[in-house]
C-alpha cells in the first residue's frame, strides 16, 4: 500500500463523516431509468445503494423500463407508441411491460444478492422486498387520444413500505400498479418514485438519469449545472419550459422534483447515471454533481450561535494542526461566538470568521476565516469578509486588519495593504506573537 493513501483518505473519511451522521436513519427514494440497466449501470448502481444501506440509510429503489419495453416490443413486430409523453399502452404493449418487468426484477435482486470478496457487496446483506404496494388509475382518453392501459399512480401503501424499510429491508417498486379490480396498468417510472417519496414524505427523491441535470442557461448544454435550485425558480423554469415530451427535455425530470418538493419531500435531485459513483458524489459532497430542487436554498450566512461551537472546531482543527491558523481553546471559541459568522450548507458548518473589535483604535481584527477545503472556489471567503466588513461598518470602525503566514496574496487581492506589526493596537500589540512572525494586513473600509 503507498505511504500517501492514509493522508488522502483519512481528511476524505473525515470529511464525509458528517453526511454519515446527517443521513442515519433518513429515507431515500432512489429511481434508476431503465436506460441506465441497458447501459450496463445496474451493477455498480446496486453497489453504491448497498453503501447507502449498510450507513442506516431506508431505501425504495423504483426503477425504470422504456428501452426494454420498446426492445420487446420491436421482438413483437410492434411499434412503440406515445403521446404528451407517455407510451399508449395496448395489450400487446402491456404484455411486454410485464415480461420486462419480470426480467429487470430478477436482474436486480440478483445484483443484490452477490457477495462476492473484493467487492462493495462482500458481507453487504439487502433483503430486497417487493409486491403490489400501488394501487393505479387509467389514464384514460386524453385529447381524443386513449391511453388503453396506460396509468397513474392512485394509491401508495406507504404503511406497509414502512414497515418493510423499518425492518431493514430495501423495497423494489416496478412501474406497474393494479386497480381495485385487478386491472394491471403500465406505470412510469418518474410517476412512482414521485407518489411514493410523497406518500413517505421521503428526505430524498432521486432521480438516475440520462440527463446531467438542469443547466445554468436552459437549452445550452455547454453551460455549467446549476448545483442547487430553489423551488420557486425551479417553478418559474417549468412555466417557461415546453410540455416535455421525452426523458431528455429540461422539463421531464424538472416537473416532477417540483411536484415532490411543493408535497413536503425535502429534496429532490437529477442525476446522471453516466458519472460514475454519482449517487455517491451527490450524497456526500458539499455540491454534488447533478442538480439538487429543494424549498429554499439550504446555504446560509448569519452569526453564529452556541450550536456551532462543535462545527466550528471541527472546521478549523485541521488548519491549526498545519500551522495555518493560530489554536484556539473550545471553551475560547465559546466564550467569542457572538463574534463568529459562519457559512452553513445542509446544517453543516463549511466556513467561518470573527471580528474582535479595538474600539478605542477604530479597527477590528479578522480572525480565524477559514474555508472547508470542500467549498474552496465558491466565494465563500469573499462572502464571509463582507460579512465581517459588514459588522465592523456597523460597529462604526474605520479598518479591519488580519495577522497572517500564509494567505498574504489573498488578503491583497482583496484591498489590504501590509504594515509594520508597530501599527497594530495596544492591546492587540501586547499579544502578538513575535516568534510566529506573522504578518500584518489591513483594509479601510470606506462608508
Amino acid at each position: 500500500m503507498s505511504l500517501v493513501f492514509p493522508h488522502t483518505f483519512v481528511p476524505w473519511f473525515r470529511a464525509v463523516a458528517p453526511y454519515i451522521h446527517a443521513y442515519r436513519g433518513k429515507t431515500f427514494v432512489v429511481a434508476l431509468a431503465g436506460e441506465a440497466i441497458a447501459a450496463g449501470k445496474l451493477n455498480t448502481f446496486v453497489q453504491d445503494l448497498s453503501i447507502l444501506h449498510a450507513m442506516g440509510i431506508k431505501l425504495v429503489m423504483v426503477h425504470g423500463f422504456r428501452p426494454q419495453v420498446t426492445e420487446q416490443l420491436a421482438a413483437k413486430g410492434h411499434v412503440s407508441r406515445y403521446s404528451h409523453g407517455i407510451r399508449i399502452t395496448d395489450s400487446v404493449a402491456l404484455d411486454a411491460a410485464q415480461e420486462a418487468a419480470g426480467q429487470l426484477r430478477f436482474e436486480i435482486e440478483a445484483a443484490f444478492s452477490q457477495g462476492l470478496p473484493n467487492t462493495p457487496m462482500a458481507n453487504a446483506t439487502v433483503r430486497v422486498v417487493s409486491g403490489n404496494f400501488l394501487t393505479a388509475r387509467p389514464v384514460g382518453i386524453v385529447d381524443g387520444i386513449d391511453f388503453i392501459h396506460s396509468g397513474l399512480v392512485r394509491r401508495v401503501d406507504q404503511a406497509a413500505i414502512r414497515r418493510a424499510i423499518e425492518s431493514g429491508a430495501l423495497v423494489l417498486l416496478s412501474p406497474f400498479g393494479f386497480s381495485p379490480t385487478g386491472e394491471a396498468f403500465n406505470l412510469t417510472m418518474e410517476d412512482v418514485a414521485t407518489a411514493a417519496a410523497v406518500a413517505l414524505q421521503a428526505d430524498k427523491l432521486v432521480f438516475m438519469t440520462e440527463t446531467h441535470g438542469i443547466h445554468e442557461t436552459p437549452g445550452d448544454t455547454e453551460s455549467p449545472i446549476d448545483t442547487e435550485l430553489a423551488l420557486a425558480d425551479a417553478k418559474r423554469l417549468l412555466a417557461s419550459l415546453a410540455p416535455a415530451l421525452k426523458p431528455t427535455d429540461t422539463a421531464f425530470y424538472l416537473q416532477h422534483c417540483v411536484k415532490a418538493c411543493e408535497a413536503g419531500v425535502e429534496r429532490s435531485h437529477i442525476l446522471p447515471f453516466a458519472t460514475d459513483g454519482a449517487l455517491l458524489l451527490e450524497v456526500f459532497t458539499h455540491d454534488g454533481v447533478g442538480t439538487m430542487v429543494v424549498d429554499e436554498k439550504l446555504e446560509s450566512l448569519r452569526e453564529a450561535v452556541s450550536d456551532d461551537v462543535g462545527g466550528i472546531l471541527q472546521l478549523i482543527e485541521p488548519f491549526e494542526r498545519d500551522g495555518t491558523l493560530v489554536r484556539r481553546e473550545r471553551t475560547e471559541i465559546e466564550r467569542d461566538i457572538a463574534n463568529y459568522s459562519v457559512v452553513e450548507h445542509d446544517g453543516i458548518i463549511f466556513g467561518c470568521a470573527a471580528l474582535y473589535p479595538y474600539p478605542e483604535a477604530r479597527t477590528a481584527e479578522m480572525a480565524a476565516l477559514t474555508v472547508s477545503p470542500l467549498s474552496q472556489g465558491q466565494g465563500d471567503g469573499e462572502r464571509l469578509l463582507k460579512r465581517v466588513e459588514q459588522r465592523a461598518r456597523a460597529a462604526g470602525l474605520d479598518s479591519i486588519f488580519v495577522l497572517t503566514t500564509r494567505t498574504m496574496h489573498w488578503f491583497i487581492k482583496r484591498g489590504f495593504s501590509q504594515v509594520d506589526a508597530d501599527w497594530l493596537p495596544e492591546a492587540r500589540k501586547r499579544k502578538y506573537n513575535w516568534d510566529r512572525r506573522s504578518q500584518v494586513m489591513v483594509k479601510k473600509l470606506s462608508g
